[in-house]
């Protein structure tokens, strides 16, 4: 199974897709904020970028999700900057600010680090954080493909994406893999600040399964093409995981690929008083709530 990029390469729609994203960062949408800001004149929103990427870090990851990780690794590129601002981000450091730690990458650079990540034997490229950095991955994609990229593509987002960034995507990412965080508008307006994230992130997964579909591997266990779903279970919030696992189910698929997490700890500013709620750790009831939730949804491929 060839990477669906390939394809839309030749066809010429890439071509068009880049066209597009030009007109897109001189009045930013990629993200739900819409803050319209002209990247191409050094403006910047809420993800602090501008028309050249900031990459954090690039390499194999293996702690990724097996079918992603394998036994090569999985192709991880982490984007600096995110437009989200969860406040209890563990990689804040990479995420709260557009211009580092890292480098400003042009897509020379960005198709240089997609070719050496699959001669090391990786299994996909793996864009971290990856809703800013649309219009910079698109732009280096050609070169990529003219220099011999074969392997998946997986768009590893927050899930606060535009219709018009996953229309981008349409026909080249192979493996969509987003976050699903919170069920209620209040909770996504407290830790978020965006009350509109519950709605859109239900949106988002409808549009990234009817691309992909479920979660299709290969005869050696890898994912080679389709959605699956991360959910960082939270302390005090297992009905809102509850919520969610039984809407995957019912709207989505049971046979959904889901991987619920439990490796929440407090982290940037959960340690200011407005956040006490969830300066803790997760307790062990709540664990086994979560994951009672999950088996009774009906969710078949738990991860």
């Amino acid at each position: 199974m060839y990477p669906s990029y390939i394809e839309t390469y030749r066809q010429g729609g890439l071509t068009r897709k880049i066209e597009e994203s030009r007109r897109i960062v001189s009045n930013c949408l990629f993200c739900e904020r819409r803050c319209g800001v002209d990247r191409t004149a050094g403006e910047k929103g809420n993800c602090l970028s501008q028309v050249r990427t900031s990459v954090s870090s690039a390499g194999p990851h293996h702690g990724e999700e097996a079918c992603l990780r394998g036994v090569s690794g999985s192709g991880t590129i982490f984007f600096a900057g995110c437009g989200i601002g969860c406040v209890f981000c563990q990689n804040h450091t990479i995420s709260a600010t557009g211009e580092g730690p890292g480098i400003a990458t042009g897509p020379g650079e960005l198709a240089k680090l997609m070719l050496n990540l699959q001669q090391l034997g990786c299994h996909n490229i793996n864009f971290v954080t990856p809703t800013h950095a649309a219009g910079a991955i698109l732009e280096a994609l050609p070169m990529a493909i003219e220099g011999g990229l074969k392997i998946p593509l997986v768009y590893n987002t927050g899930g606060y994406d535009t219709p018009e960034t996953l229309a981008l995507f349409d026909g080249l990412v192979d493996i969509y893999m987003p976050d699903f965080k919170f069920w209620s508008p209040d909770t996504a307006a407290c830790y978020l600040g965006a009350s509109d994230y519950p709605d859109t992130i239900r949106r988002n997964l409808l549009i990234m399964h009817q691309q992909t579909g479920d979660l299709f591997l290969d005869d050696r266990g890898i994912a080679v093409r389709g959605l699956l779903v991360r959910h960082l279970v939270m302390p005090g919030l297992t009905e809102e995981t509850r919520s969610i696992c039984l809407w995957i189910a019912e709207n989505i698929s049971t046979e959904t690929a889901v991987n619920v997490m439990f490796q929440y700890h407090p982290s940037h500013r959960v340690g200011s008083g407005r956040f006490r709620n969830i300066d803790r750790r997760l307790t062990m009831e709540e664990t086994l709530a979560a994951k009672e939730s999950a088996e009774i949804a009906g969710l078949t491929r738990l991860l």
